[in-house]
């Protein structure tokens, strides 16, 4: 198989190119480099079996033209923006990143006959919910324009497929963490210890919690979700099963990097920031009845990516 995967210069991204280069695919990557880095893909550069390309994917023009130089059987539509607090800061952020660039992919997909999409999704789909979050947990109203350009590109995908005779798999990510980040609150911590080992200064109480899941575990969620056909849309939410807030995430981070007498201050409130939520809890029964369970807890998860990251950076 030929795959094409959006945003493979990134964390997830680059992970999984090179889990599809250990199966035997031809992988192709695009990435702008935003916040990619060409060094997470240096396995995949050597093998013979992967492309990379860099240019935008709001550049229609030469979105096409490989589409039709490549015969891809899948795309893996990982590119998007992943700064909330960007996208609450500039409005046309998530609209071109997020949403545009799906639209694009889309017609590509249907002017040169692919017919599989894997899609990553978000749990910023569903906003502020108290309740655990299941598939069909509604109304859907993101808090974030993220969150609603994840939501958007959703409803263009479920469309697409039914007028174009598409199929796709949509996988709503909770925070998934490991090494190679880009981003999230893993990396802001290693880098504002890194600048000031003498004080940390936490978004919100921090005590906000959710679930992390480790990007093995989601790479194996991937490979048992893509062999899925009930239908035109599959739609999983995937998750650990347990939680953790960002003051545990704080003392591990600290503790990994053995510093001692960190002074911790919080900018107070239940949330970091503008369309961050307090918690959310994942149902993903749904995913279970695969097969399918997360190898790590949120909290060895957390523990885990740090040591990796540490680990790559040579700190």
């Amino acid at each position: 198989m030929k795959a094409l995967v959006t945003g493979g210069a990134g964390f997830i991204g680059s992970h999984l190119v090179d889990h599809l280069l250990a199966v035997g695919e031809e992988v192709v990557c695009v990435d702008n480099f935003l916040l990619g880095k060409k060094e997470y893909l240096s396995d995949a550069l050597v093998n013979k079996n992967f492309q990379l390309r860099e240019f935008d994917l709001l550049d229609l023009d030469t979105l096409d033209c490989l589409f039709r130089e490549q015969n891809f059987d899948i795309v893996y539509h990982l590119a998007a923006n992943s700064d909330i607090q960007q996208g609450y800061e500039d409005i046309n952020v998530d609209y071109k990143n997020t949403f545009l660039s799906t639209y694009n992919i889309l017609c590509c997909m249907k002017k040169n006959n692919v017919k599989e999409i894997a899609f990553a999704s978000s749990s910023a789909i569903y906003g502020n919910h108290t309740d655990i979050l299941k598939e069909d947990s509604g109304p859907l109203m993101p808090i974030s324009n993220y969150g609603a350009a994840k939501l958007a590109s959703e409803a263009y995908i479920s469309s697409f497929c039914e007028c174009y005779n598409i199929n796709a798999w949509i996988i709503r990510f909770p925070n998934v963490i490991g090494w190679r980040l880009t981003h999230g609150v893993i990396f802001d911590f290693i880098n504002k210890l890194l600048d000031d080992p003498n004080q940390l200064l936490i978004l919100g109480n921090g005590k906000q919690t959710k679930p992390y899941l480790y990007i093995s575990d989601l790479l194996d969620a991937f490979d048992i979700i893509i062999k899925q056909n009930d239908s035109k849309v599959q739609l999983y939410n995937v998750s650990s099963d347990s939680l953790s807030n960002v003051n545990f995430i704080a003392n591990t981070v600290i503790n990994l990097l053995n510093l001692k007498n960190v002074k911790i201050s919080y900018t107070g409130g239940n949330i970091g920031w503008i369309g961050d939520v307090e918690k959310f809890y994942y149902d993903t029964s749904k995913i279970k009845m695969l097969g399918w369970s997360s190898t790590y807890t949120s909290d060895e998860a957390i523990k885990l990516s740090v040591k990796k990251e540490i680990a790559f950076r040579h700190l």
